[in-house]
């Protein structure tokens, strides 16, 4: 039984998921979880679109006793996080990730400077998946985003589907007041709620109740 019990980061047949919303939220009340956000592809939702998945989220998020968040994951690319004004004021919050394929960590950690300046981005999504890949960024490259994610207010999620971030990088946000949250990544609702790996890594790295984005809804 998970001592946190929350899941940020899932997905649903609006994006790239399998399964609606109320089937995410059935699976996050079978898990216990007390807080889940929806949070599809950004670039999937027109404007139109955006509106009834909103509602949607509302209105089944009205019908349980699960705090439901409605957000969206943004691309970052090289001209930014594609999470324009209009969209981000209809949601309650911004998961932007990189998704592209990169030749470099300095490249990586270049465009996730760019999401930690932008005002509509909360959270960065799991931060170091490309690493494995394409190599590890410097100790001064890592000092320089935590600094930017500590002077502008921004959050780390703790992704158990591609583990990461690693401990030491979730203690020195813990250190600095860096909010962290956990995340599935769930593209199905079976998935939806699998973040032992998140919680056991943060405890691990001696994170409390208050280290957590959004830790007075738990």
């Amino acid at each position: 039984m998970l001592e946190f019990p929350h899941d940020i980061h899932t997905h649903t047949v609006y994006s790239d998921g399998i399964g609606g919303i109320a089937e995410n939220i059935a699976a996050a009340e079978e898990k216990g979880l007390r807080l889940l956000g929806i949070t599809d592809h950004s670039h999937y939702l027109s404007e139109r679109t955006l509106g009834r998945y909103v509602r949607e989220i509302k209105r089944w998020g009205g019908e349980t006793d699960i705090t439901v968040l409605a957000g969206v994951e943004g691309n970052i690319t090289s001209g930014g996080v594609d999470v324009p004004d209009v969209m981000a004021k209809k949601l309650d919050y911004v998961i932007a990730s990189v998704h592209e394929w990169l030749e470099s960590p300095s490249q990586y950690i270049g465009l996730v400077k760019l999401a930690l300046l932008d005002e509509n981005v909360t959270v960065i999504g799991h931060f170091g998946a490309n690493f494995p890949h394409i190599g590890y960024p410097s100790m001064e490259e890592l000092e320089e985003v935590l600094d930017l994610a500590e002077a502008n207010g921004k959050a780390f999620e703790i992704s158990s589907r591609y583990r990461v971030p690693d401990t030491d990088f979730i203690r020195e946000c813990i250190k600095r007041g860096v909010k962290l949250a956990f995340a599935s990544d769930a593209h199905r609702p079976r998935g939806v709620g699998s973040v032992s790996w998140s919680e056991r890594v943060f405890k691990k790295a001696g994170g409390k109740k208050e280290d957590l984005l959004f830790g007075e809804l738990l």
